[in-house]
């Protein structure tokens, strides 16, 4: 039964295509048609949490207290487990009363803090390609969002003068993320230092997405916006354990900083749900104690998969250089290709999925990004695809049946 007299809202219709969902279709058809896939389109870890993080959850099942509804501002010891982490890894001091807040994963959190803080028409600056939900989220709350496209040329790096004077002076707030998804992109300390100053100068909210704050590699060491002196007078900064710890699925994450930002996200989230499962909660603390070994695994093994994929793509015509953070490749399409034409291309060629760039934005046009979620010899296994399949930068464009 169709329902001809009920339309969705307005805000559902502002929202752009989502390329995700096409994929998914052909994803499923092929899988029908019992082709192989190797699926490197998600940023989801492959594995399992680490077993001190598995052995803690099993212990707070069995606690019946841990059963009831949850502190709507996450239980002490979590918060507690937050903020000793940010003192431990960048030299921050923060409140756990009042400056760090857990989330149901950092997505949740960021389209909260878009409906807690954007009224209609309210400007919103995001780069783009960007995360999906830092302008979803703006685009749901009802936001003019004014899109920074980023470029090669510039590493990926936000221009700052670039940005109109007029549309600085109308700007609420400024999402960013360093290191990037999609592009794996870092920024240097000074360039934190000169949005904090653009930030306050205009009295911007800055928030930025620290998610890949561990998978960094060759020696480089990413910045926390709450570094920078004065950053925590304008802005938050939004952190997950899906990546590092293999907790995708757990949804967990959290946000920290500013006290009043933080306030009116939980005056929202009071009102949308009722906060993490105790035994999630009591789980991510572990994980934010693991020794450092730990991370020098992780870092090591996605590493090893850049190091692996970057070098066999080399010998098809690519010349992608190695991001220093991140579990991404930002892969340029060969010449002529849309990124949708290749994604789809790729996948019906090859069974190998990659995530077209211009579902990040416009900004991502002419790139597709590969997840490094698969153990080396599925990656040798995808690229003696590409080879079979004559896919390689300079080849020209393949068919699309659509």
């Amino acid at each position: 039964m169709t329902l001809d007299w009920i339309s969705p809202a307005k805000r559902l219709q502002t929202l752009p295509p989502y390329v995700f969902a096409r994929l998914d279709e052909l994803k499923a058809r092929a899988r029908e048609q019992g082709l192989d896939l190797i699926d490197l389109g998600m940023g989801n870890p492959d594995g399992s949490a680490p077993e001190p993080v598995l052995e803690a959850a099993i212990a707070a099942l069995k606690v019946p207290t841990n059963h009831g509804y949850p502190p709507f501002e996450g239980t002490a010891s979590f918060r507690a487990a937050i903020t000793s982490w940010y003192h431990r890894r960048y030299g921050v001091n923060l409140d756990p009363e009042s400056e760090a807040l857990p989330l149901l994963g950092s997505k949740e959190g960021l389209t909260h803090l878009a409906l807690a803080y954007i009224n209609p028409g309210d400007v919103v600056l995001v780069p783009s390609p960007a995360y999906p939900v830092h302008f979803r989220g703006p685009i749901i709350a009802g936001a003019k969002v004014h899109s920074l496209i980023l470029t090669a040329e510039n590493n990926w790096l936000i221009d700052l003068a670039a940005i109109p004077e007029e549309i600085a002076q109308q700007a609420k707030i400024f999402y960013f993320n360093y290191p990037s998804n999609p592009t794996g992109a870092t920024a240097p300390r000074e360039f934190f230092e000169e949005i904090v100053a653009f930030a306050r100068h205009y009295e911007i909210l800055l928030v930025h997405d620290l998610c890949y704050a561990e998978l960094a590699f060759d020696g480089y060491q990413p910045t926390s916006l709450l570094e920078i002196p004065g950053a925590k007078e304008i802005g938050v900064e939004f952190h997950t354990l899906s990546k590092t710890y293999n907790m995708a699925g757990w949804r967990v994450g959290f946000v920290v900083g500013n006290s009043q930002i933080i306030q009116g996200l939980r005056t929202i989230k009071t009102n949308l749900d009722y906060g993490i499962f105790a035994v999630l909660q009591t789980a991510a603390e572990t994980a934010l104690q693991l020794p450092d070994a730990y991370v020098n695994q992780v870092q090591d093994r996605y590493r090893r998969r850049r190091d692996f994929l970057i070098d066999g793509l080399a010998e098809l015509g690519w010349d992608i250089p190695k991001p220093k953070a991140t579990m991404y490749v930002w892969m340029p399409c060969p010449v002529g290709m849309s990124s949708t034409d290749f994604a789809l291309s790729v996948l019906q060629e090859t069974g190998v999925v990659v995530t077209p760039g211009n579902a990040f934005g416009d900004g991502g046009e002419g790139y597709v990004r590969v997840s490094l979620i698969a153990e080396c010899d599925r990656l040798a296994e995808a690229l003696q695809r590409f080879k079979e399949a004559n896919i390689r930068y300079q080849s020209l464009p393949l068919a699309v049946p659509l």
